[in-house]
């Protein structure tokens, strides 16, 4: 009797599980990234600090991430890809563990840097791995099924930490994470096959992405365009409750809507991506523009506000796969370290959306204004996204490298 599994169905079923694997570490980092924003009061309570002071360790792993996605990803070039996204999320795991027995301020904040230094450099990596498991014309698909699992964690992953750490102790969720670190870790050793590591693949290949023009350029679009979203996004659940009229208690599932237009974004993304990888750039950055350009008056009704946050997590997830694919076209030999930047430039990003939103609050606008100021952020990395297309044609035989 012949056996119905054929060799294509079989190299099908290995690369979905080598991207699930993937995926599944992502959604361990999206939910670690933002299970504290949820568990603040516990926190300070936890280690005898105020709330404001608690922020601090939110911002100490974006330093991480944003410190760690390059020098992990150059310094690493010579290390095979496998056995680094072991590594990167063997750290993950540390720093969890870390988090949760942390008993001072001091403790938490270096756990917390800790935490966030693998970040980056787990996604640059893995969708440089997961893009060169699959054909040319499927590689941002299979960037979206790796990025999912951040979306994925803000619908699933984070409100049940949360509530886990409301109810056992802010520890719990620190620990629970870990443990996904842990199944990642398994995943990634069974269902991810060594990534041998080229001769010419170095330190100094790696930097070679930093003296491509379009490397900047790209990481520039990502992040004044998603600062557009953050500086919305910081500042939704007041503009929910003081706009939209939505209970402190219902802020949760709009979250939830949001994430699941995230979701929806970032696996549409991937398809668009591969069949026209610029247009579908140029048409997320649009998409981004109106929602957040309209997000101002849809916001003054609920029915209204929960079309504005789906609408909004869907135009922005649109953009990851092709930003994340854009980048690995045009760094070359510097594909990890090009890829690990993004995640760099995003959390930039997200500082600088919610610092211009924040003048626009202290200047004594409403709610509604950030969104707006969002929206002329969008408009610039249109432009951005623009003169690099053109530069493209004026120079046709760059991707030739």
């Amino acid at each position: 009797m012949t056996s119905s599994v054929t060799p294509d169905s079989k190299t099908s079923r290995h690369v979905g599980l080598a991207l699930l694997a993937l995926a599944t570490g992502g959604f361990a980092i999206g939910t670690t990234e933002f299970v504290t924003m949820g568990l603040l009061p516990q926190i300070a309570d936890g280690v005898d600090i105020s709330i404001p002071t608690a922020g601090h360790v939110i911002s100490a792993y974006a330093i991480g991430v944003v410190a760690g996605a390059p020098v992990i990803a150059a310094l690493g070039a010579r290390t095979g890809r496998k056995r680094l996204l072991l590594g990167l999320m063997a750290v993950f795991v540390v720093g969890n563990v870390l988090s949760a027995v942390a008993n001072s301020y001091e403790l938490l904040m270096a756990a917390r840097f800790l935490t966030g230094l693998p970040h980056g450099a787990f996604f640059g990596i893995g969708v440089v791995v997961g893009a060169s498991m699959v054909p040319v014309n499927r590689r941002a698909w299979a960037v979206s099924m790796i990025m999912v699992g951040l979306p994925v964690a803000n619908i699933v992953g984070v409100p049940v930490t949360t509530l886990l750490g409301q109810q056992f102790g802010w520890q719990l969720p620190f620990v629970a994470v870990g443990i996904l670190g842990l199944l990642t870790l398994a995943a990634v050793w069974f269902w991810i096959d060594p990534q041998p590591v080229g001769h010419d693949v170095n330190v100094r290949s790696e930097l070679s992405a930093l003296a491509k023009p379009q490397v900047w350029m790209a990481l520039l679009v990502g992040m004044v365009g998603f600062g557009g979203m953050f500086a919305t996004y910081t500042y939704i659940t007041p503009t929910m409750t003081e706009l939209a009229g939505f209970s402190e208690a219902a802020v949760t599932i709009v979250l939830a809507v949001y994430g699941v237009g995230m979701t929806g974004g970032t696996l549409v993304g991937g398809r668009l991506a591969d069949r026209a990888l610029m247009p579908s750039l140029y048409g997320g950055l649009v998409a981004v523009t109106v929602v957040l350009g309209t997000f101002g008056w849809l916001a003054q009704s609920k029915a209204g506000a929960l079309i504005g946050v789906f609408a909004m997590g869907f135009s922005a997830s649109i953009l990851i796969p092709a930003l994340q694919t854009r980048l690995m076209d045009v760094a070359h030999e510097g594909q990890s370290l090009a890829a690990s930047l993004n995640h760099s430039t995003l959390n930039v990003a997200n500082a600088l959306g919610a610092w211009l939103g924040s003048v626009v609050l202290a200047a004594g606008y409403g709610y509604e204004w950030p969104s707006r100021v969002g929206a002329a952020l969008a408009v610039a990395g249109l432009v951005l996204a623009l003169v690099s297309g053109r530069m493209d044609r004026r120079t046709p035989l760059a991707r030739a490298g």
